[in-house]
């Protein structure tokens, strides 16, 4: 047997690592956490300090078995778990587990850490060995004790006054908070009406707009012209003032630098995966992972990207020297500044031996290792290489133009502006995206040459009727990064956190935007009520703040845990006796009962919220309640009737949100889907007639079937395409997703087995799939 035994946490790693370390080395996965705080009662006892009773958890016995046997014949243990406070804690509790056992004896145990699984790197952090770090375990004890508190505590609580099986978080409830708060917002936002007022002009045979300004002298506004009427006459005497001409008044051209993003840590990989892939965050984290732990290219296993947990925007020496040198030889040394570019960490608790994710070799293309790599690997390694090798490149060089077009004498003023690119720089390799960035200024406007006091061709003066719009519900990216501002939890734990809420069903993500469902919403209120302190932002992020503290051997983390949990577990002592159910799944309305005339209140039920009668049982009368909080009786649909009765139509919400069904129900059962299906264009290999359409079942799951039904009963679950299979000349292929291919061009007949690489975007395939 090998003399030196190595624990990573993943097979993949441990079998590209041992590769690198030789014969003297064997190498075992733990497969994550090896044991983990029991799941009931007592497991943290707050009267003795917060003592935590654990246990092996059951699905990793058999690897803490064989990662016992092995050590039975080694002569030192080298604990090589990720280099963050999870993997420290998970070295830590295999070390507590192997002494319990009594395996270690006199045997030597090593910390080894390396941020980036290469020869070089795994083999000198071997070389220089460390101790456990006791400050990082007391921050992971800390927090898991913390949640553990807060769930086992709170959630029971959540059952008696809301609903069995809800639960709470520590972090998910401010998150919570934050959607639930953004889709308030849009409910209480009032549209107002305004318009604006351009100018088509041409010059040199190119056309642009100028927008009005000024009018008779008058600056404008947003709401300066608010009616249609307001904007007609003000139309109207541009056009007879201007008499087919503007005149350029004052034009102004400057230049402007633009400075490259840092490297990419954590949180901006899963905002720019988000914006740019279409990726969620636990899918950037999950093949960020697997391009760590190493891919073979070519024969040779190699991690491809530095470790991908991080707060940290630095970049080793090596790393820049080798950036650079690569940037003049493919971009030019004139790319290359003077001094290397230098990033400040805004996190407070970055740990600067950390690096910013990158690529292990910049000298390692993305297209030189194509074929080597999954669709959505190749996707996530390209955009990590582009913003390192960006970070290091020159400033870019922007030419801004400004233009002052008058006509009255400068009683009436229009203003263009536009940009063009002077000198790249980065931008040649790379352009940080924005979220649900619809902003004029973002585009670039090209302008024609133009000259002071000449004047400009006017064609037409344009009246455009807009509405504010309310702020924008949060997609992954946007969600991520507020979190981060806010102090929310840390960027590992992002992805965690997302997962979280949709799985308790508090979210659901549709079309990319997160919406509160009716539970969430109560839980939500009842939180935000009655535990104020626990889902504040500033309380969250300075408890965040003081288990950094903890981790950086700046606080003790026992009385830290005494001074949340004494406060914490008197309220919720106090709410359990003072707070009834039907404060919190109860909302008073000014309404009276139709049938007994006592008060109606908005109630919380198995398929979502109602209006119902608070004399129940003894009344039982319902009514389903509408989006805005209002009811109403059910919606006719206009101008249909039931297939099957001739009954009118009528709009129903049910389990699975809202549907079409017969107003003659129970006796009549005929229901149908809400949304119309959506017509990919593609042909029915089947039956030849029909064509396939898009559509949702009853659990919102997206399918495809034939426009034909019920006569052709041709269906899919992926996206069809107009293309044949060159093996089976079958009239279409679809688009499959696999967690190992990533997205396949694949034949719908099960005897064919017809598979190639899906090289465009999935969600362009007919819609989402």
């Amino acid at each position: 047997m090998s003399k030196n035994l190595v624990i990573v946490e993943s097979p993949a790693k441990a079998k590209t690592i041992e590769k690198y370390l030789g014969k003297d080395f064997h190498v075992l996965a733990s497969y994550g956490h090896v044991r983990d705080l029991i799941p009931k009662e007592g497991a943290v006892d707050p009267a003795h300090d917060f003592a935590m009773k654990y246990e092996v958890i059951e699905r990793n016995l058999k690897h803490v078995q064989a990662i016992s046997k092995a050590l039975k014949t080694a002569e030192t243990l080298y604990l090589a778990t990720d280099p963050d406070r999870e993997g420290e804690a998970i070295s830590w509790h295999l070390h507590e587990l192997l002494k319990e056992k009594k395996l270690l004896k006199d045997k030597p145990v090593h910390r080894v850490v390396f941020h980036e699984i290469t020869k070089k790197a795994v083999t000198e952090a071997i070389a220089n060995p460390s101790q456990l770090a006791n400050n990082l375990i007391n921050a992971q004890q800390a927090r898991r004790a913390l949640d553990y508190l807060v769930g086992f505590n709170l959630s029971p609580l959540l059952w008696k006054k809301i609903r069995r099986g809800l639960s709470a978080g520590r972090v998910q409830s401010p998150a919570l908070r934050l959607i639930v708060e953004r889709e308030l917002e849009i409910e209480a936002f009032v549209s107002r009406e305004y318009w604006t007022i351009e100018a088509a002009l041409s010059a040199q045979e190119q056309s642009f707009n100028a927008k009005l300004t000024y009018l008779k002298g008058e600056k404008q506004s947003q709401f300066s012209l608010i009616t249609e009427d307001q904007a007609q006459q003000a139309r109207q005497m541009l056009l007879d003032a201007a008499d087919g001409q503007l005149i350029i008044s004052k034009l102004e051209k400057k230049q402007q630098k633009r400075n490259p993003a840092p490297p990419f840590i954590t949180s901006t990989l899963q905002q720019e995966a988000s914006r740019k892939l279409g990726f969620t965050t636990k899918r950037t984290m999950l093949v960020a992972q697997q391009l760590y732990e190493g891919i073979d290219i070519g024969g040779e296993t190699e991690g491809l990207i530095s470790y991908m947990r991080t707060d940290s925007v630095n970049l080793s020496v090596e790393a820049v020297e080798d950036i650079r040198a690569l940037i003049a030889e493919n971009y030019g040394a004139e790319n290359v500044p003077a001094e290397p570019r230098l990033f400040k960490t805004k996190s407070k608790n970055a740990q600067e031996a950390h690096e910013a994710i990158r690529p292990t070799s910049a000298r390692r293309l993305p297209a030189q290792i194509k074929t080597y790599l999954t669709p959505e690997q190749f996707k996530l390694y390209e955009l990590i290489w582009k913003r390192t090798i960006a970070c290091q490149m020159i400033h870019a060089v922007l030419n801004r133009v400004s233009v002052d077009l008058s006509c009255e004498n400068g009683l009436h003023v229009f203003r263009a502006n536009g940009s063009s690119i002077a000198s790249p720089g980065f931008m040649a390799v790379y352009l940080e995206g924005k979220d649900d960035s619809n902003e004029g200024d973002d585009k670039e406007n090209f302008l024609p040459t133009l000259e002071e006091g000449r004047p400009v061709q006017l064609n037409d003066i344009l009246a455009g009727q807009h509405f504010t719009e309310p702020p924008p519900r949060y997609g992954e990216a946007s969600l991520v990064k507020s979190l981060e501002e806010y102090g929310i939890g840390r960027p590992s734990t992002y992805a965690t956190i997302i997962s979280t809420l949709q799985n308790r069903e508090y979210v659901t993500l549709d079309n990319k935007r997160f919406y509160p469902t009716d539970v969430g919403r109560i839980v939500n209120k009842f939180l935000t009520e009655h535990f104020t302190k626990y889902v504040d932002y500033s309380f969250t992020a300075n408890l965040e703040d003081d288990l950094d503290a903890v981790s950086r051997g700046e606080k003790d983390w026992i009385p830290l845990m005494h001074a949340f949990w004494e406060p914490f577990t008197h309220l919720i002592q106090q709410k359990d006796a003072s707070v009834q159910r039907k404060d919190v799944t109860q909302e008073a309305i000014d309404e009276k009962c139709p049938e007994c005339d006592s008060p109606l209140s908005i109630r919380l039920g198995r398929n979502g919220r109602f209006i119902g009668c608070t004399h129940y049982p003894e009344c039982s009368y319902t009514r389903n309640l509408n989006d805005d909080g209002h009811s109403e009786e059910a919606d006719v649909v206009e101008g249909r009737v039931c297939p099957l009765c001739e009954s009118p139509l009528v709009l129903k919400a049910g389990r699975y949100g809202k549907f079409i069904g017969c107003s003659a129900y129970p006796t009549c059962r005929h229901i149908e889907p809400l949304e119309k299906p959506s017509d990919t264009g593609v042909s029915c290999p089947e039956c030849k007639t029909g064509t396939i359409l898009k559509r949702k079942s009853r659990n919102g799951k997206i399918f495809y079937s034939c426009s034909g039904y019920p006569k052709c009963a041709y269906a899919l679950w992926n996206a069809p395409i107009k293309e044949s299979c060159p093996h089976c000349d079958w009239p279409i292929l679809t688009v499959k997703i696999t967690k190992r291919q990533g997205a396949e061009k694949v034949c719908p007949q099960k005897e064919c087995k017809y598979a190639t690489p899906y090289e465009g975007d999935p969600a362009d395939a007919n819609g989402p799939v």
